[in-house]
């Protein structure tokens, strides 16, 4: 069902909003209308606009936060704004001087990790580099070259007596090494090189002894700057840790605050002063919200000893500007159904909330198209198994559907296909095939009538008379579909038929109604034009195509549903094939072949079934009565992570 709503004007001194929202609203769903758009004619009413003056110190406590959040739970104490940021602003100063050695401690880390970085792949190299730096007739390149290219190199090298190419690390993809040349040739070596990709490594100099050497020492400094680093950051939690309470307390006060702070573009401000006395100049918020019945109830209860929150409520329906949004509220059993009436839109909130109806329709329907006891009870413990440990609503809407499977696979004597191991309950619809299927458009009409019922309740919620009257699916058309369907039951029935001046009188009237709705909508609620504007002649053309389409649509909608009754007989087909391919003719079926037919049948046919049930919900009844035009309600709080003194 859609709950009902109610609009509340809350209002208080300017300086309080932050208060209000943190102690009170932060506790409750609560949709905001921007006031402004209901305000906005007025000259002393002007937007609540700041800047976020909570955000810096958050960013703090935030930082502060990562070095205390492996604490136990606590119940934090409330606080205002001041005196979170005065606790966050001491705290800080307090490891100040440490968060400064840890990033100068951080920062040597980080070069001796690049050092390392560098130095790695010439480890190999037992010579003291800075020596080489001092060559003066031998030039020198470090680098790497890609394995491909190094054959290529080494056949160059070994066909030149002035080059010398000494390898020290290599891999699957890349060889480092160096090469030595006489000064003279070095510009002819360089460019032979860079043509075979050789990639120039440049090897600081700021290290004495090998590479390998300065690779160790490397080592140990970053393993014991970092113990150094890591003492700092144990002396900070405990520093930190003997103000764990008050610390928590500031940060989740301080993130409500920041988070809750745009909760003030949807507030307007206006400036109140008593005539003649400017000392009593004061500003004051001014937030619309939409609430629930049962939350406004206990949202006045707990502010009405407070003085400096006043609140009015306006229910929904009274003439009122803004729309009521919607928010759906069913048992526990039909909540997960919620999910296809979102997918083709939510109800308005005048409009029935047809959760309940396509919840017992779609499982009803998916039960009759797909009966089978075996595959059933799988559809309600994998369906259920995911819901339980995955939270899918998907799943929780195949073991429902699996439980109408199952009581259908009773009805059908089908379990796990085989036909013969249980005695039907009701028919086996192969046996049966024209009265499976001419059940299932029964059945359709049946549920098309009542489509057109919830219309015509819809429509009284909407206040729309000539939907209701003259409506395709309104009274005029369930008496000309109705009279329709009971003509057929009665000459299926072998009854004898009205005579033809009912029929045709109880068809007719109804078809001209429903021909003539524009103008007789507008003649019900005294528009000044009756007829809409333009050719009286073209209106009447265009309506009699429209009535065609609408008594097409009468036909089609119905023989729709014949898919009900195929598909229970396509199972049993389907299975028939299985069985034939496992050979159960001949006594002894290969039951692998029968367990992965069961298993290919049960996942193509609850796929396909699945799709088509919704499709018959979405086009056969729900065009009928349902617009899902609705505004979807929308919380402005989070839940708060841990709950206060």
């Amino acid at each position: 069902m859609v709950e009902k709503m109610e609009l509340l004007h809350i209002t208080g001194p300017k300086e309080d909003i932050d208060r209000v929202m943190d102690v009170y609203l932060s506790n409750y769903d609560i949709h905001f209308e921007n006031a402004m758009t209901s305000l906005g004619s007025l000259s002393s009413v002007r937007p609540f606009a700041e800047t976020n003056v909570y955000r810096e110190a958050y960013r703090k406590a935030e930082e502060l936060w990562t070095y205390i959040r492996e604490g136990a739970p606590v119940t934090y104490p409330q606080m205002k704004p001041k005196e979170a940021e005065e606790i966050v602003e001491a705290a800080c100063e307090m490891v100040e001087e440490s968060k400064k050695k840890q990033e100068e401690l951080r920062a040597e880390c980080t070069k001796l990790e690049e050092l390392m970085r560098q130095i790695e792949p010439f480890r190999e190299l037992d010579y003291e580099f800075r020596r080489i730096l001092e060559f003066r007739f031998i030039a020198f390149r470090f680098g790497r070259i890609a394995r491909d290219y190094y054959q290529r190199l080494e056949q160059y090298i070994h066909e030149t007596d002035h080059v010398l190419f000494y390898e020290c690390h290599s891999d699957g993809e890349y060889v480092w090494g160096a090469y030595f040349v006489p000064a003279v040739y070095k510009s002819e070596v360089d460019a032979v090189c860079m043509s075979f990709h050789f990639e120039r490594v440049y090897l600081p100099n700021s290290f004495e002894g090998t590479p390998d050497a300065a690779y160790q020492e490397a080592s140990e400094a970053l393993l014991r700057k970092s113990g150094e680093c890591e003492k700092l950051r144990q002396e900070m939690y405990q520093m930190l840790g003997r103000h764990y309470e008050r610390l928590t307390g500031a940060y989740y006060s301080l993130k409500s605050y920041c988070e809750n702070f745009d909760i003030r573009k949807y507030a307007a401000c206006t400036r109140t002063r008593t005539m003649g006395d400017a000392r009593t100049d004061r500003e004051y918020y001014i937030l619309y919200g939409w609430m629930s019945e049962g939350d406004t109830k206990r949202f006045l209860r707990e502010t009405k000893d407070d003085e400096d929150v006043h609140v009015i409520i306006e229910k929904a329906g009274e003439n009122l500007q803004a729309t009521p949004p919607t928010k759906l509220k069913n048992p526990g059993m039909f909540r997960p159904f919620e999910m296809f009436v979102e997918m083709y839109g939510l109800p308005a909130y005048n409009e029935m909330d047809p959760t309940i109806f396509i919840a017992l329709t779609y499982t009803f329907m998916f039960g009759v198209m797909f009966g089978d006891v075996g595959q059933g009870i799988c559809l309600v413990v994998g369906g259920f198994l995911l819901y339980r440990f995955k939270k899918m609503n998907l799943a929780a809407i195949i073991a429902v559907a699996g439980i109408w499977s199952t009581f259908f696979g009773f009805m059908y004597g089908s379990i796990f296909g085989f036909e013969d191991r249980i005695e039907p309950v009701w028919m086996r619809p192969m046996d049966n095939i024209m009265t499976t299927l001419m059940l299932a458009i029964g059945f359709g009409m049946g549920l098309i009538l009542i489509a057109m019922v919830i219309n015509i309740i819809n429509a009284i919620r909407a206040r729309e008379p000539g939907r209701m009257l003259f409506d395709q699916s309104g009274i005029a058309g369930i008496i000309c579909y109705g009279c329709v369907v009971l003509c057929i039951v009665l000459y299926a029935t072998g009854h004898p038929l009205p005579a033809t001046g009912i029929i045709g009188a109880a068809v007719g009237i109804p078809l001209v109604a429903i021909l003539l709705k524009e103008p007789l909508s507008n003649l019900l609620e005294r528009h000044r034009e009756v007829f809409p504007a333009g050719s009286k002649a073209m209106f009447f053309v265009e309506a009699l195509v429209e009535l065609f389409d609408v008594v097409l649509s009468y036909a089609t909608n119905s023989i729709s549903f014949v898919r009900v009754g195929a598909f229970a007989l396509s199972h049993a087909g389907m299975m028939g094939v299985v069985f034939t391919l496992a050979g159960y003719e001949s006594g002894s079926p290969n039951m692998v072949v029968v367990v992965l037919g069961n298993i290919l049948v049960a996942g193509l046919e609850g796929l396909v079934v699945g799709i088509q049930v919704l499709r018959l919900e979405y086009y056969e009844m729900f065009s009928r009565f349902y617009k899902g035009t609705g505004k979807p309600f929308v919380a402005a709080f989070k839940k708060k992570e841990l709950g206060g003194e």
